[in-house]
């Protein structure tokens, strides 16, 4: 099944509302799902025995990744987790940002003597996944800020594809931060390895919220008092730009 299926198969199914700038949205999704499919398929087998000594297989280029943003409620994680879900490998992740970066940060402390300790970090995600999906895709801090487009930089070096979902347009990412100068470069890369795709609806599918949130949240870290402000936030409409609050 691939994204544009399972969306129908929910609006024929499961009673869920027809939307034709969501629609648009998973349009993209299903772009993306194809060419990863073809992607996956034209990857060169590894040569073994003697050809291993005189052959190297050309890498191929990852397909661009996905950038999706819109207002609150729209439906974006529900699309992507549909997408992640059908995406037919299992080198995969998919994490809340700030849960990405928490472990970006763990990692770099045990690599404090590394001289490149960003290349290492990248180098493990290689290990581990092709493709790395984010929800919610919000820079405030100047540390994750500064760090952002040194990793970005590696991570697409090494065909990771990103995908992710935002309330706000990449170039608006880190808006107002201190030393947004140096943020830019990691704006410069999203917008060349990732389509960017609005989702413009009228709809306001927000009470939704809870049915994608983790409702569940353990260990009580941090991370799950930040998980349940910004579900709180959704919920009652308080719109959070980076630096500034607002009722909506």
């Amino acid at each position: 099944m691939t994204p544009l299926q399972k969306y129908q198969q929910d609006i024929d199914i499961h009673g869920f509302q027809y939307d034709s700038e969501q629609y648009k949205a998973v349009e993209a999704f299903e772009h993306l799902y194809q060419r990863f499919v073809t992607f996956q398929h034209s990857r060169p087998e590894k040569p073994t025995g003697w050809k291993a000594w005189f052959s190297k297989p050309e890498p191929i280029e990852a397909p661009q990744g996905l950038y999706v943003w819109g207002g609150v409620g729209r439906g974006k994680t529900y699309l992507m987790d549909s997408f992640y879900d059908l995406l037919p490998t299992k080198r995969k992740v998919r994490m809340h940002f700030h849960r990405f970066m928490y472990r970006v940060h763990d990692e770099l402390k045990a690599l404090d003597k590394q001289s490149d300790p960003l290349e290492v970090v990248a180098d493990r995600f290689k290990q581990e996944t092709d493709v790395i999906c984010f929800d919610e895709f919000f820079v405030s801090d100047i540390t994750d800020a500064m760090l952002l487009g040194t990793l970005f930089q590696a991570l697409f070096a090494r065909n990771i594809m990103l995908v992710a979902t935002s309330n706000i347009p990449p170039h608006l990412l880190y808006r107002n931060g201190l030393q947004r100068a140096r943020f830019l470069p990691a704006i410069a890369l999203i917008e060349k390895n990732c389509v960017i795709h609005e989702l413009d609806s009228e709809n306001d599918f927000r009470m939704r919220t809870l049915e994608q949130a983790e409702l569940y949240h353990h260990p009580l870290d941090k991370v799950a008092g930040e998980n349940l402000e910004r579900y709180f936030k959704q919920l009652s409409a308080i719109e959070v730009e980076e630096g500034n609050a607002g009722i909506r």
